[in-house]
């Protein structure tokens, strides 16, 4: 059995978590649920960092002792985690006993070494970042990265051989070139080691919040050689737990923000190579959330409470969309308009649709219970092949952190899944008493293929896929990766009907600014300035979210009789039996050349009768130079009913 230890960044106890710290935890938990449906033993952690002078001072500024405020921030952060049903090992303090005993330890380890004396700094210090700077590295009397202010600091200090790690980090770096991801940021931190170190500064005396030096209790360690040390400390490192240490170091991946880069990239091994230990295998530093393309701050009044957005989302959207978004790496645009498309688009109106649909069919058509799966057709065969390579690729993507490329293709395997149904169309198969072994076939396929995505999606989706798997009849034992082998279905398994899995989601009505008393007697300005925006023949955007559009697959055409311009359509989006659209474009399109392909349609205007039939759509069609019409047109990849926004 493999082991994964994951462990987010500790969090700074001086305020209350955000949606940065939101994202991080839930990526590790993401990575910690992918690893234990392999079969590996698994240990994921995260926390708090408590001490230090920025916690001292804003303790002193809001009356409470340093600890008193850990306790409280502490707690926030917990909690939150707590909600969000994360699936975390160990929630580590550093104000906690073991880790007091094993950062002591570890300087000591390092003094031994030869790696630590005792000197005079003289330098500019931020107690925002707990960080010095150099001269080039501050500017109006701030730190030009971080933008926090800086004060010169003189003081006794005992100080870190850094210097003298310099030539053994680039050969790390060199010989693992993993070690460090993206690539971009592997690049920036060799380029960082390359032009030289300085020996660190690693004790303070003007403050006493923190962790003793061992021998010197006037000094206290520098925060981050006591924040770091946790990454040890929760797996047992010096003598607490030694089975513990053996099986889960070195740390298989550290999760950390960029702003953090070079205390994990640089500090971090300098400080584990000198105490005789190994350094982590890997490093993945991941962007920031921006706010509608600005940089969240509470001052700015974009602040993104993740307590508020669990009220307002379920936790499987939250979770889907932080992954799916952006790029594990990149900087992402938290966009609430973003995050209900996604769930609509790519969740209510693709697998949980595909699902919907499906177990109706199979309570309908085999009494509730999945059929015999029979010999595989061509067509059979090709999807399971989909499923085989989704699987591949969602593997691939893992292990390089791509989890947006995971979910994708993942949602692409429902998407062939829906396109299968409609190929097969158990609905008219049904009918046919000589098709009965093909209709169980096709439920059969589909239902497989249904267990396959809810799988895949688990480590995203818990609650939607446990849902799925649970309508399935797959008992927990069954819910890994081991059982994604084509036909582990049971035949004659009871099929349940799952509750909904993914509610349609409108954007919260923003609430109407309340106007200036002197503006409220000016009716006559606003009737005049909505006729002007009539005339402009502009639409407000409410109007237009209004308009449902989605896309159709054409299964059927023919010419409308007794009418030269009509066609009659089947058209399927995404509901259980297609829809009857009646479009005036026969003389821009043959009937047979419209089937199979893929259209844009306007879904949810009232019905209306032409030329005697029912119509329950309209098809969106563009004039052409040479004065025919031309469909708006999709291709393969979108399924059936997806929304168009």
């Amino acid at each position: 059995m493999e082991t994964f230890y994951v462990t987010t960044p500790i969090y700074y106890v001086n305020g209350s978590p955000h949606i940065g710290h939101a994202y991080t935890t839930i990526v590790a938990d993401v990575l910690a649920r992918y690893h234990r449906m392999r079969g590996d033993e698994v240990f994921f952690m995260t926390g708090t960092d408590e001490h230090g002078l920025k916690v001292q001072r804003e303790a002193e500024k809001a009356g409470k002792t340093p600890k008193q405020l850990a306790d409280e921030n502490s707690k926030k952060f917990l909690d939150l985690f707590d909600r969000l049903e994360l699936t975390h090992d160990r929630f580590i303090r550093t104000t906690d006993e073991d880790h007091t005993r094993v950062a002591t330890r570890i300087f000591e380890a390092m003094q031994e070494r030869g790696d630590i004396y005792l000197d005079t700094y003289e330098g500019w210090y931020a107690a925002a970042d707990e960080a010095f700077y150099t001269e080039d590295e501050i500017q109006d009397g701030k730190a030009i990265e971080s933008g926090a202010p800086v004060e010169w600091v003189s003081e006794a200090s005992y100080f870190f051989k850094l210097s003298a790690y310099q030539d053994k980090l680039l050969a790390w770096y060199k010989s693992n070139p993993n070690c460090i991801r993206p690539e971009a940021r592997y690049n920036e931190v060799v380029s960082f080691v390359e032009g030289g170190l300085q020996d660190l500064s690693i004790s303070r005396t003007t403050f006493d919040w923190g962790i003793p030096v061992p021998n010197d209790p006037e000094h206290i360690m520098y925060v981050w050689v006591d924040a770091l040390t946790n990454y040890i400390t929760g797996v047992g490192a010096f003598g607490e737990d030694d089975e513990a240490f053996e099986k889960f170091w070195p740390c298989s991946l550290h999760l950390l923000g960029k702003d953090i880069l070079r205390f994990h990239c640089v500090f971090w091994p300098a400080f584990l190579m000198s105490a005789g230990l190994e350094p982590p295998e890997q490093l993945f530093v991941h962007g920031w959330w921006l706010v509608e393309g600005e940089k969240m701050s509470k001052r700015a009044g974009n602040w993104i409470d993740p307590n508020e957005l669990i009220e307002q989302f379920p936790l499987d959207v939250i979770r889907y969309y932080l992954l799916r978004e952006v790029p594990f790496g990149n900087d992402g645009n938290f966009v609430r308009d973003r995050l209900i498309e996604r769930n609509n688009s790519e969740l209510a109106d693709n697998f949980g649709n595909l699902v919907n649909r499906m177990v109706k069919m199979v309570q309908r058509f085999t009494d509730g219970k999945a059929p015999a799966a029979g010999e595989l057709t061509e067509d059979d065969k090709l999807l399971v092949e989909v499923a085989k390579k989704t699987w591949r690729e969602v593997e691939d993507a893992f292990k390089t952190r791509e989890f947006n490329r995971a979910l994708e293709v993942t949602l692409s395997l429902s998407t062939e899944l829906n396109q299968y149904v409609q190929r097969n169309q158990p609905w008219k198969l049904a009918k046919d008493e000589t098709q009965k072994e093909r209709l169980g076939q096709v439920l059969y396929n589909t239902l497989e293929g249904i267990r396959w995505v809810a799988l895949l999606l688990s480590p995203v989706l818990p609650d939607a896929s446990g849902k799925v798997l649970d309508a399935l009849g797959i008992d927990e034992a069954a819910r890994s990766f081991t059982t994604l082998e084509w036909g582990a279905l049971s035949e004659g398994q009871e099929i349940g009907v799952p509750d909904v899995l993914f509610t349609k989601l409108e954007a919260p009505a923003k609430e109407k600014e309340e106007e200036p008393k002197a503006e409220a007697k000016a009716p006559k300005k606003k009737k005049e300035q909505k006729k002007s925006e009539e005339k402009s023949g502009k639409l407000d955007f409410k109007e237009f979210q209004k308009l449902e559009m989605k896309v159709g697959l054409i299964v059927s055409a023919e010419k409308v009789e007794g009418a030269d311009k009509l066609l009659k359509l089947a058209v399927d989006v995404g509901e259980e039996q297609p829809r009857t659209v009646v479009a005036g474009i026969a003389k821009a399109y043959e009937p047979e050349a419209l089937v199979g392909n893929r259209y844009a349609v306007v879904t949810n205007l009232k019905p209306a009768k032409i030329f005697g039939i029912k119509s329950e759509g309209m098809m969106l069609a563009a004039d052409t130079s040479d004065g025919k019409l031309e469909l708006a047109k999709f291709s393969e990849a979108v399924a059936p009913g997806t929304r168009i926004s």
